[in-house]
């Protein structure tokens, strides 16, 4: 049972540099650390993406800017404001898709928004 954890233990350390790769109390010690991180960065990798949202949509935004009313919204905050107070439906994560990917589909929405 101890060569199976040990065997276990030495195959999640598969690729790492010099000791870390062969030695068994280095080895636990990275796979440890590595866990730790892989958690937290998963918790961090969604507010990540919600950002970069924000940041498409802001750059989104102010591209899109009304002709006639140049008060209606000039950033992020603004519009969502707008956008939820008009009872759309969309998420951050689709309206960000829209803005990089589909600009045409977007800027109606932000006309509808106005």
């Amino acid at each position: 049972m101890a060569q199976k954890r040990r065997k276990n233990l030495l195959e999640r350390a598969k690729g790492y540099r010099l000791g870390r790769s062969k030695k068994e109390r280095y080895a636990h010690e990275a796979v440890m650390r590595a866990g730790r991180y892989a958690f937290a960065h998963r918790k961090d990798k969604k507010t990540d993406f919600r950002q970069l949202w924000i940041v498409r949509l802001n750059a989104a935004v102010r591209e899109n800017l009304p002709a006639g009313r140049q008060a209606a919204f000039k950033s992020y905050s603004t519009f969502m404001a707008a956008f939820k107070k008009k009872g759309f439906a969309l998420d951050r994560k689709v309206l960000a898709t829209f803005a990089s990917e589909h600009p045409a589909i977007f800027s109606r929405i932000a006309k509808q928004v106005v």
